[in-house]
């Protein structure tokens, strides 16, 4: 089992940045693809990014491509998302998620195999 547990949510202004963390805990020696997903009120839970186990290989959803970078510490075992230029659409709860295996292929909301208890983000315009 992997525990995940994000942090780093807050209230930020449209136009700043915040980074969110994510500290995994227990089998961590195996690999996994790593990554965040987002829910707004009303919505369903969406992609964002992810990461491969190596940090070689990343993956963005459209509207964040060129805002948001992840990135990842095997040796604090702790992933990140570096976001700039925030939007009030941004505005979600950030759900940390990791998957067996060492690709980011196949990252989908239902193919995950741990989740973090989510982070608030909110972005006033």
């Amino acid at each position: 089992q992997v525990q995940l547990v994000e942090s780093g949510g807050g209230l930020v202004q449209a136009g700043g940045s915040l980074r969110l963390s994510c500290a995994a805990s227990g089998r961590t020696s195996s690999p996994y693809a790593m990554g965040w997903f987002r829910q707004a009120p009303g919505q369903e839970r969406e992609f964002v990014a992810a990461i491969s186990w190596s940090g070689g290989s990343t993956w963005y959803e459209d509207s964040v491509k060129g805002r948001f970078t992840i990135s990842r510490d095997n040796a604090k075992n702790t992933v990140y998302l570096q976001m700039n230029s925030l939007k009030p659409e941004d505005t979600a709860v950030y759900y940390c998620a990791a998957r067996r295996g060492p690709t980011v292929a196949g990252f989908t909301r239902v193919a995950m195999d741990f989740w973090g208890k989510g982070t608030l983000v909110t972005v006033s315009s």
